[in-house]
């Protein structure tokens, strides 16, 4: 069984499928701007691949069934790729930045914050010890 014609569909299918989904195509290629700041896409890729087939029996020229020479074969495979892009990674001088797509990710807009809210409360934390020391 190792030449049979189903064997042949699902390695086609399978390089074709490895050929489009890649590193590249989850964390895309990086883009520097005019201030230095460089933007990486950020995508979800789903794929599905299916493939089958069947082998029938013919009878042969005298009509019995029992005496098969040999059994034609009918197949098929297919498959299906969804890039869709989920963020933007956004790397600056001083700051990394998330920015979704979509627009109501709560949890990405408090990462995204989180570090600069610490600043704010460490600088507010140093000026009320400096105020209680006088």
């Amino acid at each position: 069984m190792a030449d049979h014609p189903i064997e042949a569909l699902m390695d086609t299918a399978m390089e074709n499928i490895k050929g489009m989904v890649d590193v590249n195509t989850i964390v895309g290629d990086p883009v520097e701007t005019a201030d230095g700041s460089v933007i990486v896409p950020i995508s979800k890729v789903s794929f599905g691949f299916a493939a089958g087939g069947s082998e029938y029996t013919s009878p042969n020229e005298n009509g019995d069934k029992k005496k098969e020479e040999k059994k034609p074969f009918g197949g098929g495979s297919g498959a299906g790729v969804m890039l869709q892009p989920v963020a933007f990674l956004v790397v600056g001088e001083d700051q990394v930045r998330l920015l979704p797509v979509n627009n109501n990710a709560v949890i990405e807009r408090l990462i995204n914050v989180a570090p600069e809210l610490l600043k704010e409360f460490k600088s507010m934390a140093k000026n009320n010890s400096k105020s209680g020391d006088n």
